[in-house]
């Protein structure tokens, strides 16, 4: 693969919807591909207009990202502080 077909790969891992979208997955590899290879700059402006285009399909199919947002953060800062009152003995014991 080129550089252009390894950064699109890695990006729809990273999205995690190659599960969801099998097949516009593998159209944007086949397009990013096409981009790595020596089509001439018509056929290159071509690819890259329809990579954008399926891009903006997968990442919009992209689950949410629910870990190291802020809700999270203050769950485990709860948990926390919880498990440290936990740990001090009770007045007159």
């Amino acid at each position: 693969m080129g550089d252009v077909a390894d950064k699109i790969t890695q990006e729809i891992t990273e999205l995690r919807v190659a599960e969801i979208a099998p097949g516009l997955a593998q159209v944007a590899i086949r397009l990013a591909g096409s981009m790595d290879s020596d089509g001439g700059p018509t056929a290159l402006a071509n690819a890259a207009t329809a990579l954008r285009a399926v891009m903006i399909e997968l990442r919009k199919l992209a689950p949410v990202a629910t870990e190291g947002d802020t809700v999270d953060d203050i769950a485990r800062n709860r948990a926390e502080r919880r498990a440290s009152l936990r740990s001090v003995p009770a007045s007159g014991e």
